[in-house]
C-alpha cells in the first residue's frame, strides 16, 4: 500500500496529477506535488546569448533584466498552478502539499523522493524513442533507473480526442472509393 505519493509533473499537463489523485483517494495516501524548474524545459525562458564567431560578446543589461522578468513569471506561474492542484486534492479529501525546485528534472525528482521518503513516484512520459530520446532525454527513464521507490509512469502521448480523430481518419482510409467496386470484388 502506498502512503506517500510524489507527483512529479509538468503543471500544464494534468493527466499525471489526475492519475495520482485517483490513487491517493483510493489508498488514503498523502500527496507531494512537485514541479521542477529547468532551463531545459520547453516552457522555460531562454537566457540571452550573444556569440560572434570566436568569442562571446557581452550581453546588454536590458536583455538580462527581460530574461529575469520572464523567469520570475515562469516561477510564479508554476507556483500558482501547484497551489490550484493542491486545493483540488484537498477538496477531494487528500492531504496534499506542493514544492517547486530548480534542478535537473530527473535528479531533482529522485532527491525529493528520497528526502520526503516517498513510497511511489507518479511521473509522465512522452514515450520518446530513438533520436528524440537521445537529443531530448527522458526524465521518466532516468527516474525509473534511479528512484529510491516504486515508479508509476503515465503516458502523456495518448490524448483521447486526438485518438478518436486519428481512428476516424484510419477508418476513412480503409473504405473503398466506390462501393460498387467493393461489391464486385467480393463477388469475384
Amino acid at each position: 500500500m502506498y502512503n506517500r505519493i510524489l507527483v512529479a509533473f509538468d503543471v500544464a499537463k494534468p493527466a499525471v496529477f489526475e492519475s495520482a489523485l485517483s490513487m491517493a483517494v483510493a489508498t488514503h495516501a498523502n500527496l507531494l506535488l512537485l514541479h521542477v524548474l529547468s532551463n531545459h524545459d520547453v516552457d522555460s525562458p531562454t537566457p540571452p546569448v550573444a556569440i560572434a564567431w570566436d568569442y562571446a560578446m557581452p550581453i546588454a543589461q536590458s536583455a538580462w533584466e527581460h530574461y529575469e522578468k520572464r523567469w520570475q513569471h515562469y516561477v510564479d506561474s508554476g507556483l500558482e498552478a501547484l497551489r490550484s492542484y493542491t486545493e483540488r486534492a484537498e477538496a477531494a479529501g487528500v492531504v496534499a502539499e506542493h514544492l517547486q525546485i530548480t534542478n535537473e528534472p530527473g535528479r531533482g525528482i529522485c532527491e525529493v523522493a528520497s528526502t520526503w521518503q516517498a513510497d511511489l513516484i507518479v511521473i509522465g512520459s512522452h514515450q520518446r524513442k530513438g533520436l528524440q530520446e537521445l537529443l531530448l532525454g527522458s526524465v521518466s527513464n532516468y527516474v525509473m533507473h534511479h528512484a529510491p521507490c516504486s515508479v508509476m509512469v503515465v503516458s502523456l502521448k495518448h490524448d483521447p480526442i486526438n485518438a478518436c480523430l486519428n481512428q476516424s481518419e484510419k477508418e476513412r482510409q480503409n473504405e473503398p472509393l466506390d462501393s460498387s467496386l467493393d461489391s464486385s470484388l467480393r463477388a469475384a
